[in-house]
This record gives structure tokens, C-alpha cells and sequence, in this order.
């Protein structure tokens, strides 16, 4: 095995991985959920009138599900997350305006990650997630996320370090680089993101005992060896650390789908009212002649027939009617339904 001494692991590309690893940890208490407001709906009750950890949990799930369903990448999730997290540590949220600022929350999140020709329009959104807002509504929230925050959008996450880690350990070790599977890892922090209370973890902390957890069911003595001097670099303190490893440890058991191994290929699971269900029956031998598909380039959204004019209902409040009888049979009425449980 290697010499794995700290002047090792700062030799050669490791000088610019730990130079990475400084800035991040800088950033890092910047861009955290206010704890308090974290802590104000952590001991909230399940009632109707305010935001409790379980809506919360379960607008995340939903926004796992239009992650899913939009192929958008697991940074887009993860600093979705954030953003909602964020918002809603900072300010007092009423209910009805969650899926909103969920959806709003994705949006932002996409258009810092993802490219151009993959950014999901705010009709299609609207529609899968049926948010039961307006394009004018979705633009309204967007922009009083974006103030609230202060512009500061593209945060230093969990998945950030993660992947910084992940990049260091292999860099320095001998053994298999596919040994690690970084994809396992990136789905059992999805599992974190979806509770509350990882929100209140330091993002260095909780990618740490995701990869010290790995890297014991792994039963690497030199993994375990970079992993020590990463913890020591980041100057972690180990009360800080075993205090989350075991709840990180004891999420992990609980999320005991094989969706863990093989992350966001569970299919989506729709559900149709009668009506709509009728229509598609009755459709189904009459599907019309689509035109040829144009090769190259991204689809140009001010081509699309639902224009953001036809949408939006003016500058009311939000909005909370439910979409028109036509645009059903337009588009296919359904909820997404979570594809990430937890048993109760």
C-alpha cells in the first residue's frame, strides 16, 4: 500500500483537489438552510394551515419524481433542494404556495445546471407536476425565491463535496477505480435530501459518513486510510461526525430499495381520472400524422402551440383553479407519484 501521509496526498493533482476542498468548505455555512427556521418546522404538527416536516418531505419526493421524469441530473436535484430549503427556512410558508416554490425551485435549479436544450419548459412543469398555478405565477415566485436569497442561487452542496471526495480517494488509491460506485452514493444521498432533517447537516459532514459508510461495507483498509486524512483536512470533529453517521447510517437501512444500486430507473407510476381515461380510449385508433421531426438543435419553445401568454391568468394572487376541461384532454391529467418511499 502507499505511503498515504499528508504530504502524499497533497503532491501533484491533490494540491488542486484540496485547494478545491478549502474553497468549498469556505462556502459552505453561506449557502445552509437558516437552522432555526429548520428547526421552527421541524417541531411543527401535522395539521393543515402550516408547513410541517412531512409536506416538506413529500414536495421533495415530488421533485425527485419531475427530476426523474425530465432526465434532469442529480445536481439539479440536490441544489433544488437547497433552494426550497432555503426559501422556506427563511420565510413563513403557507401550504397551498408549497408546490409552487417547489416548482419554482426546480426551474431555478435547472437553468444553472442543466444545458440549454435540456431545460424543461415552464408549461411542461406546470402540467406534469399539476402545481394548479399559472406561468404568471410561476415568474412572480421565481422572482421572490431569487431576491429572498439574494441572487445567490448556484450553492456549494453535499453532492459537490461527494464528488470531491469520491475524486480524491481515487486519485490516491491503488485499488479498482469502479470499486466506489459513485452512482450508489449519489442515490443514497437523494435519500438524505428527502428528509428534513439532513438539511441541518453540514454538506461536508453529510457526504463524509455517506462515503465512511460505503467505504466500511467495503472493508478497505486504504480507502478507510484517505478517508481518515480527508476528515482530518476538513477538521471535522468527531462528536459532529458519529453524531450524523448514525442517523445517515440508520436512513440507509430504511432505504433498502434496489433503486439504491441502480438510481432513478424506477419507472413513474400515473394516475388518470375517469374522464381522461375515456378520452384516451376513445382516441386510441385515431392517433393523427405527426410531422417529421427535425433533426438537431433544441426544441425552440416559442414554436409551442401553449404559449406562456395562454397560460398565465394576469397578476392575481396565486393561482389555485384547476386547469381547463379542454387542456386535459390536451394533455394527459396525472399526478406524479413518488418514487422514493420511506415506511412509516
Amino acid at each position: 500500500m502507499k505511503d498515504l501521509g499528508a504530504e502524499h496526498l497533497a503532491g501533484r493533482e491533490g494540491v488542486h483537489l484540496l485547494g478545491l476542498l478549502n474553497l468549498y468548505l469556505e462556502q459552505e455555512q453561506r449557502f445552509q438552510p437558516r437552522e432555526k427556521g429548520l428547526s421552527l418546522i421541524e417541531a411543527t404538527p401535522e395539521n393543515d394551515n402550516t408547513l410541517c416536516p412531512g409536506l416538506r418531505n413529500a414536495k421533495v419526493e415530488d421533485l425527485r419524481s419531475l427530476a426523474n421524469f425530465f432526465g434532469s441530473c442529480t445536481e439539479t436535484f440536490v441544489l433544488a433542494v437547497n433552494i426550497l430549503d432555503r426559501f422556506l427556512a427563511l420565510m413563513k410558508v403557507k401550504p397551498k404556495h408549497l408546490s409552487c416554490i417547489g416548482v419554482c425551485s426546480f426551474l431555478l435549479a435547472a437553468r444553472i445546471v442543466e444545458e440549454d436544450c435540456n431545460i424543461p419548459s415552464t408549461h411542461d412543469v406546470i402540467r406534469i407536476s399539476q402545481c394548479k398555478c399559472t406561468a404568471s405565477d410561476i415568474k412572480r415566485m421565481e422572482k421572490i425565491i431569487s431576491e429572498k436569497l439574494h441572487y445567490e442561487l448556484e450553492a456549494t452542496t453535499a453532492l459537490n463535496f461527494l464528488h470531491l471526495y469520491h475524486t480524491i480517494i481515487l486519485c490516491h488509491t491503488s485499488e479498482r477505480k469502479e470499486i466506489l460506485s459513485l452512482d450508489k452514493l449519489e442515490a443514497q444521498l437523494k435519500a438524505c435530501n428527502c428528509r428534513l432533517v439532513f438539511s441541518k447537516a453540514k454538506p461536508s459532514v453529510l457526504a463524509l459518513c455517506l462515503l465512511n459508510l460505503e467505504v466500511e461495507t467495503l472493508k478497505s483498509v486504504e480507502l478507510l486510510e484517505i478517508l481518515l486524512l480527508v476528515k482530518k483536512h476538513t477538521k471535522i470533529n468527531d462528536t459532529e461526525f458519529f453524531y450524523w453517521r448514525e442517523l445517515v447510517s440508520k436512513c440507509l437501512v430504511e432505504y433498502s430499495s434496489p433503486e439504491c444500486c441502480k438510481p432513478d430507473l424506477k419507472k413513474l407510476v400515473w394516475i388518470v381520472s375517469r374522464r381522461t381515461a375515456q378520452n384516451l380510449h376513445n382516441s386510441y385508433y385515431s392517433v393523427p400524422e405527426l410531422p417529421t421531426i427535425p433533426e438537431g438543435g433544441c426544441f425552440d419553445e416559442s414554436e409551442s402551440e401553449d404559449s406562456c401568454e395562454d397560460m398565465s391568468c394576469g397578476e392575481e394572487s396565486l393561482s389555485s383553479s384547476p386547469p381547463s376541461d379542454q387542456e386535459c384532454t390536451f394533455f394527459f391529467t396525472f399526478k406524479v407519484a413518488q418514487t422514493l418511499c420511506f415506511p412509516s
